[in-house]
């Protein structure tokens, strides 16, 4: 088990940003990195009976885009919530654990959150309470660059791009449209959640080797 990992902000974030969280002692969350689009930091990847879905937080960039995270503000003109409910309602209504844990991800996007870093931090904390996983969260103080190796994972865990997490290998399970697309790799914790329930943090396990150095 690491002592701690650095991790960049994240909306509902697939299984291996959790498993990193899982066998850690201590959760850093890097706030002051200016905003990197087209990642995970306000997006998140569902399955529905069309296939992949992206699930986009809205935001409101400064001059340049140069914004750092922790200043970056949701745009709340735009109605973004009702249709990350209703395609999560689309997609789970028939996943096994859809009834225990929808509340769970419906309280959280249905608050009226201000800064994007906000709601990250509260659907993490709500995510791992639900799966049995108790974190030591913090974050970070000030930005420095990203170190290869160690516990740096804030750009490990990209959209496009293969998983770079040493000892991370995705443990398959079965999804609601399984039999139509087979098994679809990197999707939100949702979707692990609401198909595999108390099962979860199990699953979180046997999908990062013990030793993650």
């Amino acid at each position: 088990m690491k002592e701690e990992v650095l991790l960049s902000t994240a909306y509902f974030p697939p299984a291996e940003y959790f498993c990193l969280a899982a066998h850690s002692q201590r959760v850093i969350i890097e706030k002051y990195e200016n905003y990197i689009k087209q990642t995970y930091r306000n997006r998140c990847l569902i399955l529905g009976a069309n296939g992949t879905l992206p699930l986009i937080v809205p935001v409101l960039r400064g001059s340049f885009h140069k914004t750092p995270l922790r200043d970056l503000m949701i745009d709340n003109n735009r109605r973004w919530r009702d249709l990350h409910l209703r395609s999560i309602v689309s997609a789970y209504a028939s996943a096994p654990y859809f009834e225990y844990y929808y509340d769970v991800i419906k309280n959280i996007i249905s608050r009226p959150f201000k800064f994007l870093t906000d709601l990250n931090s509260e659907a993490l904390t709500a995510v791992c309470e639900a799966i049995g996983l108790t974190i030591s969260l913090s974050y970070t103080s000030g930005f420095a660059p990203a170190v290869e190796g160690g516990n740096d994972f804030r750009y490990s865990i990209l959209p496009k791009r293969p998983s770079s997490v040493k000892g991370y290998s995705e443990t398959h399970y079965t999804q609601v449209f399984s039999e139509r697309f087979g098994f679809v790799s990197r999707l939100s914790i949702i979707d692990v959640l609401l198909n595999n329930g108390p099962g979860t943090r199990s699953l979180l396990n046997e999908s990062l080797a013990a030793d993650v150095n």
